[in-house]
């Protein structure tokens, strides 16, 4: 009996770390709060991160000639799909407000199926605000040319200060 408690608590812990992670609080200036449906945070219910926090999560790198800049350019940053899952998040959808308050919702499935990523540089510079920055949702438009439409670019807030689960 003590043997079967006690290997079905050993599981138990070993399967925590997948539904929570024990985020620490940033040192550097806060540029992204998520919130909404998920299970890990630092901050009452929502993650905040710096940039050095992001750059510890899986990146991507997405060469593309886009609508906001002249010529192809080299955009760096997290896979958004790795972030919610980092952040035990669950929903249906995913919305990205920037700092002047626009928002876009983007499906779940999108974001699983497709290695959007947040950017949070381009050409190897970080993103100012001035720059569209500090956070750009950038589809992997090298990947598949039918995403380079209108649906996609709404959906392609730059400014990006917070994200909501739902």
């Amino acid at each position: 009996m003590n043997r079967m408690m006690s290997a079905t608590a050993l599981f138990l812990i070993t399967l925590a770390p997948a539904t929570a992670v024990e985020m620490a609080l940033p040192t550097g200036t806060e540029i992204l709060e998520v919130n909404g449906s998920i299970t890990s945070s630092n901050a009452d219910g929502k993650a905040i991160f710096d940039l050095e926090m992001l750059d510890t999560l899986p990146q991507r790198v997405t060469k593309a000639i886009t609508p906001w800049y002249t010529g192809e350019r080299e955009f760096s940053g997290v896979i958004i799909s790795d972030l919610l899952e980092y952040l035990g998040a669950s929903g249906d959808n995913v919305t990205f407000t920037a700092l002047n308050d626009y928002a876009a919702e983007i499906p779940m499935e999108e974001l699983e199926n497709l290695p959007i990523i947040l950017a949070t540089r381009v050409d190897g510079q970080e993103l100012s605000v001035r720059d569209k920055g500090p956070l750009f949702v950038i589809y992997p438009f090298d990947l598949d040319s039918a995403l380079y439409n209108e649906v996609i670019f709404g959906r392609s807030v730059w400014q990006v200060a917070s994200v909501t689960v739902h």
